[in-house]
């Protein structure tokens, strides 16, 4: 077993209709199950914040969403509430093959510190297993796809690629939310970390 898909936060959050709704979340789907059997192992990743999470702008009084604040571990963007513990926002998108999964990681869920990567939350430093998980299996390349391409799949494609994995990011089974040229800055972070970047 040598390739897994790792599938970021694709949840109706994200989707057209949600808090925090990525443009054309949902037509990625299709594609994203199609990848899913071309894969030896399937990581679905689940964004699974507390309702008073601290990367949430209504935890903060006078501040709104998409100001950024510095926390303990650098700075946040603050967010509209968004797919907290158990709603319906938090689930997978409806036509998402959630049964192809081995492994679902919840992330997000300390209440002090948000979680972008799949591999570490913000600090950088306090792992969430799936690296562990990985290399237990002997999976050295993986394929990155899902919501969205500038925050969750940028961050999670550059911790792979410090950690020694092959990296290669589905250009057209992401979208991204672009927050004042965060997209164009993630590409470049991540081709510098030799990320590949491709379309099929």
């Amino acid at each position: 077993m040598a390739h897994a898909l790792i599938v970021i936060d694709v949840q109706n959050d994200f989707c057209p209709g949600g808090a925090l709704a990525v443009a054309g979340g949902a037509d990625i789907v299709p594609g994203i199950n199609a990848a899913m059997a071309q894969a030896d192992c399937v990581v679905l990743t689940q964004d699974w914040h507390p309702a008073n999470h601290l990367s949430f702008a209504s935890q903060h009084a006078g501040r709104a969403a998409f100001d950024v604040v510095e926390m303990a571990y650098g700075p946040q963007v603050l967010w509209p509430d968004h797919c907290v513990q158990g709603s319906h926002g938090a689930g997978f998108h409806p036509g998402l093959n959630v049964a192809a999964a081995h492994l679902i990681l919840r992330k997000g869920h300390r209440r002090a510190i948000d979680s972008y990567s799949a591999f570490f939350e913000n600090d950088k430093t306090t792992s969430t297993g799936l690296f562990g998980y990985l290399q237990q299996l002997g999976i050295t390349q993986i394929t990155l796809a899902g919501l969205a391409t500038d925050f969750c799949v940028a961050y999670s494609a550059c911790d792979a690629a410090r950690l020694g994995l092959g990296v290669r990011l589905r250009t057209d089974l992401c979208r991204a939310i672009d927050l004042d040229g965060s997209l164009q800055r993630a590409q470049a972070e991540m081709a510098a970390l030799g990320v590949q970047l491709v379309s099929h």
